[in-house]
């Protein structure tokens, strides 16, 4: 009897948490897994934060996939294209080397892209935050910056090189002001002529709270300690347009920066508009039980997808969270398995168990189960769930001992010269221009495939 081929595009948590249910779930004789990534390590974003801050290191965010997945087939690159009619997956390998791949069950969580707009300069110059590249480029970006103001003589150069411009005061943007305003503060005192007070960051967001899923109490009070630690804050205000030295804000404030770190929400992976499916907001439109209306034994969950959220009702669907990615792919994990075995499918729902923002230090908020919590119990919690989000052991070990050993020692300021002498653009980062369209998704399935 043959395999049932079974491809899960994403290796996030949403595709890793599919993989791990399956591998469970399935007999080898069931089903053949296949999961297709162009990164070998599942990347734990809400610490990514910490990585630009030199905090943690790489590897503590990015434990191997294989030492999570042990019969799953690892191909390394990335879906760029999907034939639902003839259920193939054109895939591109990180070799260059377009490949197409038939399959019986396809699981859809590719994630999500950085969200930009038609604004003036943003794509040459904005830096995102949703890739290990990102962050490393981002700290040698920013400890540049502080070497040149030192090293220069001019007064308005040092001015522009010494001012930093977060967008976005989400969860992501909120962490990375926060993470990397500590980390440019505690660089500071090893630069003899810099001028301290002239370090300056700026986080600005459209909204007029921040971080509004928080609740008015804890928002008010990670706004005052990103205030009182000398970051301005700019709510109902954006980017009107961005230049080589000077970022122009929405209202007519003309900021002299180099720096423009860009995290003002997240987009549907491009793949998404390949399939030629219904979608809302560029999320694809799914049943209650993940499956794809109109296409037969196809699955999306995560950020890729309008998961309906069923205890909140009134049509609303689920935020674009870990979390729910997380049980999102334990879920078509069941729903696949059940697929396969001539068993009804369920309908995902949830229990919420909160929120938490580490913004470095002592300080934090969170609100795990309902309970505000702010200080030093809210960074326990905070810590404490990342931990246990993180898959393998010596994740865990390496967090830790991160964290401890920056509390003891304080933070290093090296730059590695990583992508130093070429452009670092959203574009070039996350590969936004690689997708086909679906006329050329159709023409490329109907080559051979393995």
């Amino acid at each position: 009897m043959e395999r049932t081929k079974i491809l899960i595009v994403g290796g996030g948590f949403a595709g890793v948490e599919c993989a791990r249910g399956l591998e469970r779930g399935l007999r080898p004789s069931e089903a053949e897994i296949t999961l297709v990534t162009p990164a070998s390590y599942q990347l734990y974003l809400p610490l990514l934060p910490q990585v630009a801050a030199g905090v943690l290191t790489p590897q503590s965010v990015a434990p191997p996939l294989r030492r999570m997945l042990h019969r799953t087939r690892i191909v390394p690159g990335m879906a760029i294209g999907i034939d639902p009619r003839d259920r193939v997956c054109v895939t591109r390998l990180i070799s260059g080397e377009t490949t197409n791949r038939h399959y019986d069950v396809l699981v859809l969580c590719p994630g999500s892209v950085t969200r930009s707009f038609d604004i003036p300069g943003l794509d040459a110059h904005a830096r995102g935050m949703k890739t290990l590249a990102e962050a490393a480029y981002v700290r040698d970006h920013v400890i540049a910056q502080l070497d040149l103001a030192c090293a220069g003589q001019d007064e308005a150069e040092r001015a522009s090189r010494l001012q930093f411009v977060v967008v976005g005061g989400g969860y992501a943007g909120t962490e990375t002001a926060a993470c990397l305003q500590r980390l440019t503060n505690s660089a500071a005192k090893r630069y003899p002529n810099l001028d301290r007070g002239l370090i300056t960051w700026h986080l600005l967001d459209v909204a007029d709270k921040l971080m509004p899923e928080l609740g008015d109490k804890l928002g008010r009070h990670a706004l005052q300690i990103l205030q009182r630690r000398g970051t301005q804050v700019s709510l109902g205000v954006s980017v009107a347009s961005v230049e080589d030295e000077s970022i122009t804000l929405t209202d007519g404030r003309v900021l002299p920066s180099r720096t423009l770190i860009w995290t003002a929400g997240v987009a549907a992976s491009p793949l998404i508009g390949t399939l030629d499916a219904d979608t809302v907001k560029g999320r694809l439109v799914v049943d209650a039980d993940l499956s794809v209306p109109g296409c037969p034994g196809v699955f999306a969950l995560g950020d890729a997808a309008a998961v309906p959220d069923l205890p909140q009702g009134g049509g609303a669907v689920c935020p674009p969270t870990a979390q729910h990615a997380t049980r999102q792919g334990r879920h078509v994990a069941r729903n696949v398995i059940s697929l396969l075995r001539g068993m009804p499918l369920t309908p995902y729902r949830h229990r919420d168990l909160g929120l938490v923002v580490d913004l470095g230090g002592k300080d934090a908020v969170a609100r795990p189960l309902g309970l505000e919590l702010s200080g030093l119990p809210a960074q326990v919690v905070a810590r404490g769930y990342h931990l246990a989000a993180l898959h393998t052991g010596t994740a865990k070990f390496r967090t830790v001992a991160n964290w401890g050993l920056n509390a003891v020692s304080g933070d290093d300021f090296l730059r590695t010269g990583f992508l130093s002498r070429r452009p670092a653009t959203l574009r070039d980062m996350e590969a936004t221009d690689a997708y086909l369209s679906p006329e050329r998704a159709r023409e490329a399935s109907a080559s051979p495939a393995p």
